[in-house]
């Protein structure tokens, strides 16, 4: 049995037995082993000058980073939280997503930054942000979010071996969600797809439901929930929001001829309303109803006690399944909103 977080060091453990050229350095991930244990025994390990501490200044840890990589180190950072990156996003928009691009492909950054994201922990202010549309939205940036235990081992493995920077965002909620895979050390969990690919994770002919990180068990569990009362749905993780992988998307969608998109965060010019575009874009002839979206609330995190109003469960995205069926009957498609011309 191997947890996420497990898989996640075994990852990390591996690439910098591989190749001395990876570092992983940010707050507390060196002899305390990283506020979720990530990087636990890692300096014990490697020594202090391949994991180690630095000062809590986001910006300067991203910076020190961008010269590193251009320095020929792979490193790999830790934003202690979501909303703890927000100080170094000046750096991740003007540098590390456009250093290719500014010297014509002459100099890459080969770094990962990693970001515990998203609620379901009972966090408070700062601590619980679904920050993936800001890097999403900056073009040079690769965007990663696993929402199983494999997919957290291959897809770090596969972010440390890249050549150009990814976000590696880790859905908090999920760290201790397990697999009966073999226990770290015995032996590596497999590799699966790479990048850009998205999983079928459940099959079915009535709707898509489209997820990441960590809405994908919650759609798993609303598929579950729907079968009750006759729907047969299919889940879709991105596993990837950059690159999208709009062929198995839209194979889905066209298939069963309904979507919804589940996410956490905010739906007003989030990545789920992207999805949804997208999703219109290419299978509007097969729609038998709009695509509609599950998320969070257009505000601020909220206080721990209420986080279970904000985010998306079972039972708000039964209520959109039952708006898919009045969507679908023939005289009601696509009808123009209210007040519209």
């Amino acid at each position: 049995m191997i947890t996420m977080a497990q898989a996640l060091n075994t990852a990390l453990r591996e690439a910098m037995d591989e190749d001395e050229r990876v570092v992983v350095f940010g707050e507390d991930v060196g002899a305390l082993g990283g506020v979720f244990r990530i990087t636990d025994g890692l300096t014990a390990e490697f020594g202090n000058d391949r994991c180690f501490d630095t000062p809590l200044a986001e910006a300067g840890i991203v910076g020190f980073a961008v010269g590193m990589a251009m320095g020929g180190f792979r490193p790999v950072v830790e934003m202690q939280f979501d909303a703890f990156a927000y100080p170094a996003f000046e750096q991740i928009a003007s540098h590390v997503a456009k250093m290719r691009n500014r010297t014509r492909g002459h100099v890459g950054l080969p770094l990962v930054i990693r970001i515990p994201y998203a609620g379901g922990i009972g966090g408070v202010e700062h601590h619980c942000d679904s920050s993936e549309a800001y890097y999403a939205h900056t073009p040079g940036l690769k965007v990663v979010t696993p929402a199983t235990v494999e997919d957290a081992y291959s897809l770090l493995r596969e972010a440390i071996d890249d050549p150009d920077p990814v976000v590696f965002m880790e859905p908090k909620k999920l760290y201790w969600s397990k697999s009966d895979g073999p226990a770290p050390g015995a032996e590596r969990p497999a590799r699966t797809e790479p990048f850009g690919r998205a999983a079928v994770r459940r099959s079915g002919g009535d709707a898509t439901l489209v997820a990441y990180g960590p809405s994908v068990q919650v759609a798993l569990d609303a598929a579950q929930a729907a079968a009750d009362e006759g729907w047969d749905l299919e889940v879709v993780d991105l596993r990837t929001i950059v690159p999208f992988d709009d062929a198995t998307v839209a194979a889905s969608v066209r298939r069963t001829g309904r979507c919804v998109v589940v996410s956490e965060a905010a739906g007003f010019a989030g990545v789920g309303a992207e999805i949804a575009a997208r999703v219109q874009e290419r299978c509007f002839h097969s729609l038998h109803a709009p695509v509609l979206r599950v998320t969070g609330l257009d505000i601020p995190y909220p206080p721990p006690m209420l986080e279970h109003h904000h985010l998306p469960d079972t039972d708000r995205i039964l209520d959109t399944l039952d708006r898919l069926q009045r969507d679908d009957r023939p005289d009601t498609r696509f009808l123009p909103l209210e007040g519209a011309s």
